[in-house]
């Protein structure tokens, strides 16, 4: 078996390693649930190498996602639901579908001509989805109602901001930042009262009830809050970085260091960002 620039070389790859005889103990055993986590991991450091404008670990990130596509398609083929052809073929239709001002004749001339022209054939194909879901006996919809074009599969943060967005289109949002800071204070609150109890499921709801208002004010303000909540996680690296090399450059180690002589290098790593900007 060797490399190839053709698509149907990695098919035969997981092929081989999904087959029973033969083939790879751990791919032989995944399931879509299993396979699921990587996926989600694999499109994240597709994000991250396009961030870090690195060209050369997007190539390889980006083969990384396609073999997670190229995987369920097999364990699909396996299960006579569909193979890798069929989810070509089905975007590949839907995308000369949704562009008939490319594909076919369209009056489309315009990009609000365009936007236009596409919103109304994805309500065509949510009327086809909806029967043939109706056909194979799917009863849950969550694509259904006014936020059913928001994807479940979303990040937490981006599902929450999306469903705010959507909802606000028909008036369900809040006229200006003040108040949800004032909601924000009324969740702590309620939070603080889930912990005095004790109740972990409780605690869990209040802190989501809190979250979501915190995403609401990033709204308000222009912030994407799964954005600003990843240059927090790159400052907090940075200023973790410099508890870890100072203390090691004077002979100490993290799992040693005190919490306050850890806490007197934050500041200072704090110090150094403030006197660098």
């Amino acid at each position: 078996m060797e490399a190839s620039k053709d698509i149907s070389r990695l098919i035969e790859i997981m092929a081989a390693l999904r087959n029973p005889e033969g083939g790879c103990p751990w791919d032989i055993v995944q399931t879509f649930e299993t396979i699921k986590p990587y996926t989600i991991e694999e499109a994240y450091e597709v994000a991250d190498a396009i961030e870090r404008n690195d060209l050369d670990d997007l190539c390889d990130e980006l083969g990384d996602l396609l073999l997670q596509v190229v995987f369920h398609s097999r364990m699909a083929e396996e299960a006579g639901a569909f193979a890798f052809g069929d989810v070509v073929e089905a975007v590949t239709a839907k995308m000369i579908r949704r562009h008939p001002h490319v594909f076919a004749v369209s009056g489309a001339v315009t990009a609000e001509d365009v936007k236009v022209q596409w919103d109304d054939i994805k309500r065509q194909e949510k009327l086809l989805r909806a029967e043939r879901r109706a056909k194979s006996g799917i009863v849950e919809d969550f694509k259904a109602g006014h936020l059913g074009s928001v994807q479940r599969s979303f990040p937490a943060l981006t599902e929450a901001l999306k469903i705010q967005e959507r909802a606000a289109k028909v008036g369900f949002d809040w006229s200006e930042p003040e108040p949800i800071l004032d909601k924000i204070e009324e969740e702590i609150a309620e939070l603080r009262e889930a912990l005095k109890e004790g109740r972990k499921d409780k605690v869990a709801d209040e802190l989501g009830d809190l979250i979501f208002a915190v995403v609401n004010i990033g709204r308000h303000v222009k912030a994407d809050p799964e954005q600003a909540l990843r240059g927090t996680n790159t400052k907090f690296r940075r200023r973790f970085h410099h508890i870890e090399t100072e203390l090691e450059a004077n002979g100490e180690n993290l799992d040693d260091a005190t919490l306050e002589r850890m806490e007197a290098l934050w500041q200072a790593a704090k110090t150094i960002e403030r006197q660098l900007a």
